[in-house]
């Protein structure tokens, strides 16, 4: 007769927010299984390994040397200018003095 039917609750927010957790875990779970896995490099020998040490050590030594001569060259022109400024200074001041002994007369 007038049995009460039973009515399905709402779900809330938290138990929506708990299915869409798992099932995001699920579909997580799955794709890190269901991905290939990345090959290993191939490993070197020792010997191999040394040669290219070596090489990268001798590349860098290299590349060193090369700094340092730019340097030196660039030390030198520098030195080179200060000397051509340190000559024009001195002119300048036997000038000046040339003007100041003409202006104590």
């Amino acid at each position: 007769m007038n049995s009460p039917a039973s009515t399905p609750r709402p779900l809330s927010a938290e138990t929506w927010a708990a299915i869409a957790g798992a099932i995001g875990s699920a579909f997580l779970l799955l794709k890190k299984l269901v991905t290939p896995k990345p090959a290993k490099p191939d490993a070197i020998s020792r010997a191999e390994f040394y040669a290219e040490m070596i090489a990268t050590r001798e590349r860098i030594n290299a590349t060193h040397l090369a700094i340092l001569e730019k340097l030196d060259a660039n030390h030198r022109e520098l030195l080179a200018a200060l000397q051509r400024q340190a000559t024009r200074v001195s002119a300048v001041e036997t000038a000046l003095a040339r003007v100041d002994e003409r202006t104590k007369r």
